[in-house]
């Protein structure tokens, strides 16, 4: 018993270098073999049918698993591409989203601003003093709307104190009305200008800018063209603060020969006017010819045949004067 346990082992020593990797070898074949054979037969789990990538995945994977083995060589090719014959782009977040039943009234995508809703509406909305933030929105927004269609006209809302606060202070240059003015005049559309609250200085001037028989103003709103304004010259020396003061000359000829230009009146009566504020109502502005009518449905009339103030204060036996 001893030497039949021995024997293999004898035998088996003074071949081991050469038998061992003979048997390695041999072993390792028949592994491949039954995984193989094995992996083939292993269930596949079940998948969407309106899915085709997971249907051919599936099928490569059932057909040959080992070439699932062998990694792509190349890092930059994805695996397994070559699975699909036309590959698609995966759902949209909107889509993803329109397909969650369990909050139906969910918004979609976030909601515009609605600056954005009334450029849409081809709608230019002036809202604020005449300061270079509001001025490079608007001029942005024509330019962009004439690149969108130069025939469609542009409606441009006007709500503004112009260059200066409701109070009289200086906010920004003249040049901001004037760019606005001047982007206005460049334009191939025709411009529809509304005052919906207040048109002073600058902003009485895009009013009047707008296209001739183009030009609204609501029953309520107030127009006013004043002379400009010296801003705050502080510790200014004396030479500065009189090329500022030139400088302001400058701005009221200018605004007074194009107000004039747009109205129809001499340069001589708007400089007469503006020497001091001139705020008109809405019947006034379109005595001066700074709009073309009045959007007050089916009242116009009525305002049209309404007294004018001086006649108010004749009638009344008051007497106003002139320096006053």
């Amino acid at each position: 018993m001893v030497f039949c346990l021995q024997a293999p082992m004898a035998s088996s020593v003074p071949c081991s270098s050469s038998s061992s990797a003979s048997l390695r070898s041999r072993t390792f074949k028949t592994l491949c073999t039954i995984n193989s054979r094995n992996s083939a037969k292993i269930p596949m789990p079940p998948v969407s049918p309106n899915d085709p990538f997971l249907s051919n995945l599936a099928s490569a994977a059932a057909n040959a698993p080992e070439a699932f083995l062998n990694r792509p060589t190349n890092s930059d090719t994805p695996p397994y591409l070559d699975l699909m014959g036309s590959p698609k782009l995966m759902a949209t977040p909107a889509q993803v989203e329109r397909s969650v039943s369990y909050n139906e009234h969910r918004p979609r995508r976030p909601p515009p601003d609605l600056p954005s809703l009334l450029l849409h509406g081809r709608i230019v909305y002036i809202g604020m003093p005449l300061v270079p933030a509001v001025t490079e929105l608007v001029i942005a927004e024509l330019m962009y709307l004439q690149w969108m269609d130069p025939k469609e006209p542009i409606y441009l809302y006007i709500n503004s104190t112009g260059t200066t606060r409701d109070d009289g202070e200086t906010v920004g240059m003249e040049t901001e009305g004037f760019a606005i003015y001047d982007a206005m005049m460049q334009l191939k559309n025709e411009i529809h200008t509304v005052a919906v609250g207040a048109a002073i200085g600058q902003a009485c001037l895009l009013l009047a800018a707008g296209s001739k028989g183009k030009r609204f103003m609501m029953p309520h709103a107030k127009a006013m063209i004043q002379q400009p304004r010296v801003p705050s010259s502080g510790l200014m020396p004396a030479s500065d603060v009189l090329i500022r003061a030139k400088e302001v000359i400058i701005n009221r000829d200018t605004l007074a020969g194009l107000v004039a230009k747009h109205t129809g009146n001499s340069v001589e009566t708007v400089a007469k006017v503006m020497r001091r504020p001139f705020y008109m109502d809405s019947t006034r502005a379109k005595e001066f010819g700074v709009i073309d009518k009045i959007l007050w449905r089916g009242q116009e009339k009525i305002m049209a045949d309404a007294a004018a103030p001086e006649d108010w204060d004749k009638n009344a036996g008051i007497k106003v004067l002139d320096a006053v």
